[in-house]
């Protein structure tokens, strides 16, 4: 155990049992705590047994003694932390401002990636007017750059707001459409996500016998990743796209499969936009450009992103799969930590697909 000593909050859900999942196998960064306040002392693996061996004889912390921990060092000759958040919309950023006090004061450097809502957005009030709540740490959002990896080179930003699942798939397919002033600004999204977007909590949406062989829209066009996806589109690309996007919820666990269609600016061949967009991802190791038309199947339990091309008639559509679990959450999350850290962004990432789920 050599790594940089890393921390997971709110460690009970989907999104964390994945950051799990892909930390146990980081050869840079070590776990050292996981924060459950409701499941503190109880074992890891009775809320994950999908981690058998990975985590046998760990239990979960509670706040205060992960606090501790980070004052204490831990370990010697570690000033070095790493802390991924995967606690709820609305409680994540005081809990994160909590432990960068701490930190501070400590005279350790931590870095942060948050995989909830709360530092996506630029200021309070655009953050209250999608969540209809105060922001958790209004004080500490010009300290984090919200972005999915392959759009932002470098940051002096010196934490993270990894966008949410639907929104890293819209920003694949908008953003290279906008920087490269491919079409107009008006964009039309179809997306379909499955069950495990919805969080571990059941709802009436995400009863099995409701979501088997069924599809169905929910906030068709008043999504709230519809705001997110728009200004963090506009902040990298100075183009803002009017976004007009329907969510689907899907019969299957793991995965997200989006259409988004606009107008071109120039009648181009398919074939012109696909060599486009492959220009545009050349150095991204995880966005493959592809012939055809993507399936959910190839990419899920997977960090890779397919993207698919069609065009007729002046009009263009972008085809996105990614796993919503992980490229667009846990996995989106440790690329950018292994970037902010130094590492190789593909560090312990490149496990491929499972295929037949």
């Amino acid at each position: 155990m050599s790594g940089i000593p890393t921390i997971v909050l709110g460690g009970t859900g989907y999104v964390a049992g994945e950051l799990l999942r892909l930390l146990v196998g980081h050869p840079q960064l070590d776990i050292v705590g996981v924060m459950s306040e409701s499941r503190a002392g109880a074992p890891i693996g009775d809320t994950f047994p999908q981690l058998q061996g990975a985590l046998d004889g760990r239990t979960f912390a509670t706040r205060t003694e992960l606090l501790t921990m980070l004052d204490a060092g831990h370990r010697q000759g570690h000033d070095q932390w790493a802390l991924f958040s995967a606690a709820p919309h609305g409680a994540s950023a005081a809990l994160v401002a909590e432990f960068i006090t701490r930190a501070d004061a400590a005279g350790r450097k931590l870095t942060v990636v948050d995989v909830s809502a709360d530092f996506r957005y630029p200021t309070a009030e655009a953050y209250s007017a999608v969540y209809g709540q105060p922001h958790g740490a209004p004080h500490l959002l010009d300290r984090f750059a919200s972005a999915v990896p392959e759009h932002l080179a470098a940051t002096d930003k010196p934490h993270i707001g990894h966008p949410g699942c639907f929104a890293t798939a819209l920003l694949i397919a908008a953003v290279p459409l906008m920087k490269l002033g491919l079409t107009e600004p008006d964009l039309f999204a179809v997306g379909i996500t499955g069950s495990t977007g919805s969080g571990r909590t059941p709802a009436a949406g995400t009863h099995h016998p409701e979501r088997q062989s069924n599809l169905f829209a929910y906030k068709p066009l008043t999504h709230r990743h519809a705001p997110e996806v728009s200004g963090i589109c506009q902040a990298i690309t100075g183009r803002t796209p009017a976004l007009h996007f329907v969510p689907h919820s899907g019969p299957f666990a793991r995965g997200i499969h989006l259409t988004m269609q606009a107008t071109l600016t120039d009648n181009q061949s398919a074939d012109a936009i696909r060599d486009a967009l492959h220009g545009f991802y050349a150095g991204a190791p995880f966005v493959a450009v592809r012939d055809g038309t993507p399936r959910i199947k190839d990419i899920v339990g997977s960090n890779y992103c397919h993207v698919g091309v069609a065009v007729e008639a002046g009009s263009v559509a972008v085809f996105v799969v990614i796993d919503n679990l992980v490229k667009g959450a846990a996995g989106g999350a440790v690329q950018w930590m292994n970037r902010k850290l130094g590492f190789d962004e593909t560090t312990g990432l490149t496990a491929p697909a499972l295929a037949w789920t």
